[in-house]
């Protein structure tokens, strides 16, 4: 059992690894001036994750844990002794082998749902769509998250530690994408960055999507916590979260039967094309901070689940190609990205975990920055244009 849902601040636990030496070609130590890094490879030994790659950094103060089989997903991060991750009562990982993506009824997807960091996507990332006859058309959320890289590789590239790997996503006559991710840290860092480069192998263009799922739990979580976010328009995704408008960026205690919400944003960015948000504690002593490219990934979403710990209590904080309904709602608008035969599309996302006041106030510092005096649009109902 992975998760402590008596203690749900605690940090998650892998089952019994069974650990070997890396492969030709990985890296397995580094040393700067800054620190030192250490890498294990490993893989689960039993139970439903079995026989699922795993791969751990330690950058000193900062541990990461990289599931490759599970899309090269981003488990759950430790810094400073705090760990980021939400409690999911799926308790995973779980090998895609045993998640039905496929199940008739759109949502297998959520047999499997159990990473701080999952990609949705590549060629739909939404909600589940079916054709006139009844038979499931696009799953939720898509197929990359359990499509087990094809290869995995860590190297030093100008001082910092990069751990790659690829998954495809491809059919016969329809789709050959190949999705090549690179997960980078600095020795003694506390920040992680992700560039994930999705390559058209075909010889016409090719459509695609792409949603982070970004789930963040206690102890960041709680009752008090806020989101801080710089935003343009925000809109509720329907009459239930439009219910929630005036406190959508804070959020309340663990309460069972608690109905999910979400909300859809058009965020603010600097000159670069660059956005910031945090997940704050109360007190503002632990914050999770994000940033982004938002030139490939214009839009955001926050979904809010605070359900019982046993239940999943967590928060989304989604940076997206496009909101995520059913994919030809979304085409019909435009919100769909097309890359040339031969051609690459890549998105950069940055994770921010923050201990301690001082770090807090100067990612808050950030968005606020961000934000600045410019006043926002917030619709107190779904606009029709944004949600099915």
């Amino acid at each position: 059992m992975a998760t402590n849902f008596k203690n749900p601040a605690a940090p998650r636990t892998l089952p019994a690894i069974d650990w070997h030496p890396p492969r030709e070609g990985c890296l397995a130590a580094m040393e700067s001036a800054e620190g030192q890094i250490t890498l294990k490879y490993g893989t689960i030994a039993s139970g439903r994750g079995a026989g699922i790659e795993v791969v751990q950094i330690d950058t000193g103060p900062m541990q990461v844990t990289l599931l490759p089989t599970r899309g090269m997903a981003i488990w759950q991060v430790i810094c400073d002794g705090i760990p980021f991750k939400w409690n999911s009562p799926v308790d995973g990982p779980v090998h895609p082998s045993l998640v039905p993506v496929h199940d008739p009824g759109g949502i297998g997807w959520l047999e499997g749902f159990d990473e701080l960091l999952v990609r949705c996507g590549l060629v739909s990332n939404g909600a589940p769509e079916f054709e006139e006859s009844g038979r499931l058309r696009y799953p939720l959320h898509g197929r990359i998250a359990n499509t087990p890289a094809e290869r995995v590789w860590a190297e030093e590239i100008e001082g910092r530690c990069v751990v790659a790997g690829e998954a495809h996503e491809k059919r016969l006559f329809f789709n050959n994408l190949i999705l090549t991710t690179r997960i980078s840290v600095a020795p003694g860092g506390r920040e992680i960055e992700i560039e994930d480069t999705i390559t058209n192998r075909g010889s016409q263009a090719a459509e695609t999507q792409m949603l982070y799922h970004i789930n963040v739990g206690a102890p960041v979580l709680e009752e008090g916590a806020k989101l801080l976010l710089a935003y343009e328009e925000l809109s509720p995704r329907n009459a239930h979260a439009a219910s929630d408008i005036p406190t959508w960026d804070r959020y309340p205690g663990p309460k069972s039967g608690y109905q999910e919400q979400v909300h859809l944003f058009r965020v603010k960015s600097d000159a670069s094309g660059s956005t910031a948000m945090m997940l704050q504690s109360p007190g503002g002593r632990q914050g999770f901070g994000l940033s982004y490219d938002t030139t490939t990934l214009p839009y955001f979403i926050v979904w809010k689940n605070t359900a019982a710990h046993e239940d999943g209590y967590v928060t989304g904080l989604e940076p997206a190609t496009n909101f995520p309904n059913p994919r030809s709602f979304e085409a019909e608008r435009g919100r769909v990205a097309t890359i040339p035969a031969g051609g690459s599309i890549t998105h950069r996302v940055n994770l921010h975990p923050l201990v301690g006041q001082l770090n807090v106030d100067a990612f808050a510092a950030k968005v606020h920055a961000l934000q600045g005096d410019g006043s926002a649009t917030v619709h107190e109902q779904p606009k029709p244009d944004w949600a099915s």
